[in-house]
């Protein structure tokens, strides 16, 4: 296929079904990792799941709103903070409520305790990835909020650039943000910067991969960025290497997390820029799709079924563990979804089927956390 009648079906595409394939993924990957408990090797490194939500997330809302203005003249952010609200906060409000019950009537450690509602105030202001950092070998209870907090930030401040800046003054912001995400973090790491400084930690906050996946949608919305990208990941054999490269870049300690999200970025798009390729079958199996639509209902809920797990049946295997807490999250998250997200979700719906554009997919949920502590 030439890549201007590729371009004009990408264009045309609704709904990208390899999406909730890599969500699968993505959310598997940050549960072994909790349910391991280990800080090494592949499982020790599966917080990086969170990275290609961010790429996910970075990519698919920035096609929406590009589709919206290339249809209507405009992007209207009301419509977007609305339909953005109904889908994130009604469950992750009522998760937080139903872990200040937990805290305030069953956490024995008293420390614990008052950390957390130390910390309340960053959880409900999606504040928490600048105020709540991490402390070596202590438990932050709901410290997985932080990567809600940067997805949250990502939706506050994008949508506004792209409507105010022309196409290539949006790029040059994004490609500034991105080289900030890449050398804030290296500068407070080599002691160039002082991470007890909030205008530091706002600048290590910015992730690399939704930054990507942003400027990848630009480059596949114009014709001459799509043919570049096609000719490279168009292939129907490229996302199944860029997976192995994925799991590969998760195992390895030494990859750096600029590479990583690199190849994130790319098995992304090359999962949306054609949906004729070797990998899509697996993507598009029903249970895996499944799982990727229910993902952030797990993301939320799996710390409470792990806790849940190994209080139930202590000392059991890895594999035991991981497999009842998926299979207790997946209940969880799908009882949430069908009996209290749904009635948001059809708000939302209303909300889309207003002045907005044919949308590029079903779902842009937030990515899911990385903490190694509930």
């Amino acid at each position: 296929m030439d890549t201007a009648r590729a371009h004009q079906e990408f264009l045309r595409t609704r709904i990208f079904p390899g999406l909730d394939g890599l969500r699968c993924l993505s959310i598997v990957l940050v549960v072994a990792h909790h349910v391991s408990g280990v800080h090494h090797g592949f499982l020790g490194r599966g917080y990086l799941g969170v990275s290609l939500f961010f790429a996910i997330s970075g990519f698919l809302i920035t096609t929406l709103l590009l589709r919206e203005r290339e249809a209507h003249g405009h992007i209207s952010l009301a419509r977007f903070y609305g339909r953005r609200s109904l889908r994130i906060f009604p469950l992750y409000y009522a998760v937080l409520a139903v872990y200040v019950g937990l805290v305030l009537f069953a956490e024995q450690d008293a420390q614990r305790k008052a950390a957390f509602f130390e910390n309340l105030p960053a959880f409900l202001t999606y504040t928490s990835n600048w105020f709540v950092p991490q402390v070596p070998n202590t438990s932050i209870i709901f410290y997985f909020a932080w990567s809600l907090a940067t997805e949250e930030q990502f939706y506050l401040l994008w949508p506004g650039v792209m409507r105010l800046a022309h196409r290539w003054g949006a790029v040059l912001f994004m490609t500034g943000l991105l080289v900030i995400s890449l050398w804030a973090p290296w500068a407070v790491e080599t002691g160039r910067l002082d991470d007890t400084l909030l205008s530091v930690r706002i600048l290590a906050s910015f992730a690399p991969p939704i930054c990507m996946g942003c400027l990848a949608a630009y480059a596949l919305h114009s014709p001459r960025g799509f043919a570049w990208l096609y000719r490279v990941l168009g292939y129907t054999w490229m996302p199944p290497l860029l997976l192995v490269l994925v799991l590969a870049a998760v195992a390895t300690e030494s990859t750096p997390i600029g590479l990583t999200s690199v190849v994130m970025t790319a098995l992304v798009v090359s999962s949306c820029i054609r949906t004729g390729h070797l990998l899509m079958p697996v993507l598009t199996l029903q249970p895996i799709r499944y799982v990727g639509m229910i993902s952030y209902g797990i993301y939320l809920l799996h710390m409470i079924a792990w806790n849940a797990v190994r209080r139930a049946v202590p000392g059991q295997h890895f594999t035991v563990n991981l497999v009842l807490t998926l299979g207790l999250s997946m209940l969880l998250a799908g009882l949430s979804y069908r009996y209290f997200e749904s009635w948001f979700l059809r708000l939302k719906e209303r909300l889309a089927a207003g002045p907005s554009p044919a949308k590029a997919s079903h779902r842009a949920s937030p990515a899911p956390a990385s903490s190694p502590t509930p």
